[in-house]
Protein backbone atom coordinates (compact mmCIF):
# COMPACT_ATOMS: atom_id res chain seq x y z
CA UNK A 1 0.00 0.00 0.00
CA UNK A 2 2.88 2.34 0.78
CA UNK A 3 4.34 1.71 -2.69
CA UNK A 4 1.03 2.66 -4.28
CA UNK A 5 0.86 5.93 -2.35
CA UNK A 6 4.48 6.74 -3.18
CA UNK A 7 3.84 5.99 -6.87
CA UNK A 8 0.78 8.24 -7.00
CA UNK A 9 2.67 11.01 -5.21
CA UNK A 10 5.53 10.82 -7.71
CA UNK A 11 3.06 10.92 -10.61
CA UNK A 12 1.37 14.03 -9.18
CA UNK A 13 4.75 15.74 -8.68
CA UNK A 14 5.76 15.07 -12.30
CA UNK A 15 2.46 16.43 -13.58
CA UNK A 16 2.71 19.63 -11.58
CA UNK A 17 6.35 20.32 -12.43
CA UNK A 18 6.22 19.37 -16.12
CA UNK A 19 3.41 21.77 -17.09
CA UNK A 20 5.07 25.05 -16.19
CA UNK A 21 5.63 26.12 -19.83
CA UNK A 22 2.99 26.74 -22.47
CA UNK A 23 3.58 24.11 -25.18
CA UNK A 24 2.37 26.44 -27.97
CA UNK A 25 5.45 28.64 -27.49
CA UNK A 26 7.64 25.74 -28.64
CA UNK A 27 5.94 25.37 -32.05
CA UNK A 28 7.89 26.82 -34.96
CA UNK A 29 5.71 28.31 -37.68
CA UNK A 30 8.00 27.03 -40.46
CA UNK A 31 7.44 23.45 -39.20
CA UNK A 32 3.66 23.95 -39.38
CA UNK A 33 3.94 25.22 -42.97
CA UNK A 34 6.21 22.33 -43.95
CA UNK A 35 3.83 19.76 -42.42
CA UNK A 36 0.83 21.33 -44.21
CA UNK A 37 2.66 21.18 -47.56
CA UNK A 38 3.67 17.55 -46.96
CA UNK A 39 0.11 16.54 -46.01
CA UNK A 40 -1.34 18.31 -49.06
CA UNK A 41 0.84 16.15 -51.32
CA UNK A 42 -0.10 12.92 -49.50
CA UNK A 43 -3.87 13.22 -50.07
CA UNK A 44 -3.52 11.64 -53.52
CA UNK A 45 -4.38 7.95 -53.19
CA UNK A 46 -4.47 5.29 -55.85
CA UNK A 47 -8.00 4.37 -56.97
CA UNK A 48 -8.71 0.71 -57.73
CA UNK A 49 -11.35 0.45 -60.50
CA UNK A 50 -12.53 -2.98 -61.70
CA UNK A 51 -13.82 -3.76 -65.19
CA UNK A 52 -16.49 -5.86 -63.40
CA UNK A 53 -17.12 -6.30 -59.67
CA UNK A 54 -19.18 -9.49 -59.96
CA UNK A 55 -18.77 -12.52 -62.20
CA UNK A 56 -21.60 -15.02 -62.71
CA UNK A 57 -20.47 -18.47 -63.84
CA UNK A 58 -24.10 -19.41 -64.54
CA UNK A 59 -25.12 -23.03 -64.01
CA UNK A 60 -22.30 -25.48 -63.35
CA UNK A 61 -22.26 -29.16 -62.34
CA UNK A 62 -21.22 -29.94 -58.77
CA UNK A 63 -17.47 -30.50 -58.58
CA UNK A 64 -16.66 -28.60 -61.75
CA UNK A 65 -13.69 -26.26 -61.29
CA UNK A 66 -14.10 -22.88 -63.00
CA UNK A 67 -12.06 -19.69 -63.04
CA UNK A 68 -12.34 -16.10 -64.13
CA UNK A 69 -10.07 -13.09 -64.46
CA UNK A 70 -10.77 -9.76 -62.77
CA UNK A 71 -9.16 -6.82 -64.59
CA UNK A 72 -8.49 -3.54 -62.81
CA UNK A 73 -7.00 -0.11 -63.47
CA UNK A 74 -5.32 2.39 -61.16
CA UNK A 75 -7.43 5.51 -61.73
CA UNK A 76 -5.69 7.47 -58.96
CA UNK A 77 -2.69 9.77 -58.92
CA UNK A 78 -0.36 7.57 -56.84
CA UNK A 79 1.08 4.07 -57.48
CA UNK A 80 -1.27 1.22 -56.47
CA UNK A 81 0.14 -1.63 -54.38
CA UNK A 82 -1.98 -4.73 -53.78
CA UNK A 83 -0.71 -6.43 -50.64
CA UNK A 84 -3.18 -9.34 -50.39
CA UNK A 85 -6.22 -10.94 -52.01
CA UNK A 86 -8.34 -13.34 -49.94
CA UNK A 87 -11.61 -15.19 -50.34
CA UNK A 88 -14.37 -15.94 -47.84
CA UNK A 89 -13.65 -19.68 -48.07
CA UNK A 90 -10.99 -22.14 -49.17
CA UNK A 91 -13.00 -23.33 -52.19
CA UNK A 92 -12.25 -20.02 -53.91
CA UNK A 93 -8.61 -19.25 -54.63
CA UNK A 94 -7.36 -15.87 -55.90
CA UNK A 95 -3.96 -16.02 -57.61
CA UNK A 96 -1.56 -14.41 -60.09
CA UNK A 97 -1.63 -10.79 -58.93
CA UNK A 98 1.35 -8.50 -59.14
CA UNK A 99 2.86 -7.23 -55.91
CA UNK A 100 4.76 -4.53 -57.82
CA UNK A 101 3.43 -0.94 -57.73
CA UNK A 102 0.95 -0.21 -60.54
CA UNK A 103 1.43 3.27 -62.02
CA UNK A 104 -1.51 5.67 -62.35
CA UNK A 105 -3.47 4.82 -65.50
CA UNK A 106 -1.97 1.32 -65.79
CA UNK A 107 -4.03 -1.90 -65.73
CA UNK A 108 -3.49 -5.41 -64.42
CA UNK A 109 -5.48 -8.51 -63.46
CA UNK A 110 -5.77 -11.51 -61.16
CA UNK A 111 -7.39 -14.93 -61.48
CA UNK A 112 -10.03 -16.44 -59.19
CA UNK A 113 -10.52 -20.20 -59.23
CA UNK A 114 -13.70 -21.75 -57.73
CA UNK A 115 -13.88 -25.51 -57.19
CA UNK A 116 -17.62 -25.64 -58.00
CA UNK A 117 -18.77 -27.40 -54.83
CA UNK A 118 -22.20 -26.87 -53.41
CA UNK A 119 -25.86 -27.08 -54.29
CA UNK A 120 -27.98 -24.21 -55.53
CA UNK A 121 -27.01 -20.56 -55.62
CA UNK A 122 -23.49 -20.03 -54.29
CA UNK A 123 -21.65 -16.74 -53.99
CA UNK A 124 -18.17 -15.86 -52.72
CA UNK A 125 -16.60 -12.53 -51.84
CA UNK A 126 -12.97 -11.76 -52.64
CA UNK A 127 -11.29 -8.95 -50.68
CA UNK A 128 -8.45 -7.01 -52.30
CA UNK A 129 -6.21 -5.29 -49.72
CA UNK A 130 -4.26 -2.33 -51.09
CA UNK A 131 -2.96 1.16 -50.38
CA UNK A 132 -6.19 2.85 -51.53
CA UNK A 133 -7.91 5.33 -49.23
CA UNK A 134 -10.40 2.66 -48.04
CA UNK A 135 -7.67 0.02 -47.67
CA UNK A 136 -9.74 -2.74 -49.31
CA UNK A 137 -12.15 -3.39 -52.15
CA UNK A 138 -14.40 -6.37 -52.87
CA UNK A 139 -15.40 -8.37 -55.92
CA UNK A 140 -17.78 -11.35 -56.04
CA UNK A 141 -18.30 -14.55 -57.94
CA UNK A 142 -21.50 -16.55 -58.07
CA UNK A 143 -22.81 -19.71 -59.66
CA UNK A 144 -25.80 -22.03 -59.60
CA UNK A 145 -24.25 -25.37 -58.64
CA UNK A 146 -26.38 -28.27 -59.84
CA UNK A 147 -26.15 -31.70 -58.24
CA UNK A 148 -26.16 -34.52 -60.77
CA UNK A 149 -28.94 -36.45 -58.96
CA UNK A 150 -26.79 -39.52 -58.29
CA UNK A 151 -25.99 -38.54 -54.73
CA UNK A 152 -24.94 -41.57 -52.69
CA UNK A 153 -26.96 -42.14 -49.52
CA UNK A 154 -25.78 -44.12 -46.51
CA UNK A 155 -28.75 -46.52 -46.30
CA UNK A 156 -27.37 -48.08 -43.11
CA UNK A 157 -28.05 -44.80 -41.29
CA UNK A 158 -31.76 -44.82 -42.30
CA UNK A 159 -34.47 -46.33 -40.06
CA UNK A 160 -35.62 -49.81 -41.09
CA UNK A 161 -37.85 -49.71 -44.18
CA UNK A 162 -37.26 -45.98 -44.84
CA UNK A 163 -36.33 -44.68 -48.28
CA UNK A 164 -34.00 -41.75 -48.81
CA UNK A 165 -35.57 -38.43 -49.73
CA UNK A 166 -33.75 -36.60 -52.49
CA UNK A 167 -34.07 -32.82 -52.42
CA UNK A 168 -34.20 -30.97 -55.68
CA UNK A 169 -31.58 -28.27 -56.17
CA UNK A 170 -34.36 -26.00 -57.42
CA UNK A 171 -36.16 -25.87 -54.08
CA UNK A 172 -36.52 -22.28 -52.88
CA UNK A 173 -34.14 -21.37 -50.08
CA UNK A 174 -31.84 -24.37 -50.58
CA UNK A 175 -28.44 -22.80 -51.01
CA UNK A 176 -26.04 -25.42 -49.76
CA UNK A 177 -22.38 -24.34 -49.78
CA UNK A 178 -22.86 -20.61 -49.38
CA UNK A 179 -20.40 -18.68 -47.18
CA UNK A 180 -20.37 -14.94 -47.70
Amino acid sequence: MKKLILGLSALCMMTVTSCKEDATTKIKSENVTEAADRDAVNVDFPVLAFAETEHDFGEIADGTPVETVFSYTNEGKAPLVITDIKSTCGCTVPKDWSKEPLAPGASSQFTVKFNGKGNGVTSKTITVTSNTESGSDKVKIKAFVKKDGSTAVNKAALPSGATPAVKSSTQPGHEGHNHN
